[in-house]
């Protein structure tokens, strides 16, 4: 069996182009920046988004991984669809937990808002339409997320998480804002 000449050297410089194509399009500072500022925008726009809800995501080139908990299922994959949507996003990796439905949780999440809320040092934080305090209930399991001021804050919030019965446990994972 003989090659053809031609054929033999169209072969050649396909494999010798193949590590060119096999890269993946190098992405932009800016671009990056762009997706992740409209990513922030499409998740805090979310219809169904509230207090006791944590979502986060990462953005590697034109690539993002949406991570957190929710307890609407909708929520998770409402979440999914409008990433999809932005412009120079090819793949979403959806890693949000959705958490068990459960009553007892939903009272100690409605307890753990009344008792950080309404505390007259952190009451400057319920005023926004998006909180900034999460609180994820799993299990009886409490975890704080979010933003605050000060390292005070920080405290006081975990404090008064720390003060509601019926809580197995409280992680305090609030960054404090300079």
């Amino acid at each position: 069996m003989r090659l053809r000449p031609s054929l033999f050297l169209v072969g050649l410089l396909a494999f010798a182009f193949l590590p060119v194509f096999a890269q993946e399009r190098e992405v932009s500072p800016k671009a990056v920046e762009r997706i992740q500022k409209e990513v922030r925008h499409e998740l805090v726009m979310l219809p169904f988004l509230t207090v006791f809800d944590n979502l986060a995501y990462k953005v590697d080139g034109y690539k993002v991984t949406l991570i957190g908990q929710v307890t609407n299922p909708q929520l998770k994959s409402d979440a999914e669809k409008s990433i999809q949507k932005i412009e120079g996003v090819e793949k979403v990796d959806n890693q949000i937990e959705v958490l068990p439905a459960s009553p007892f949780d939903d009272r100690l999440r409605r307890r753990l808002y009344r008792a950080i809320y309404g505390d007259p040092v952190m009451q400057r934080y319920a005023l926004p339409v998006l909180k900034p305090i999460r609180i994820v209930v799993k299990n009886g399991n409490v975890t704080l997320e979010g933003v605050v001021d000060n390292e005070g804050d920080k405290n006081i919030a975990g404090m008064r998480a720390h003060g509601v019965s019926g809580s197995f446990s409280v992680t305090n994972n609030l960054v404090v804002v300079k």
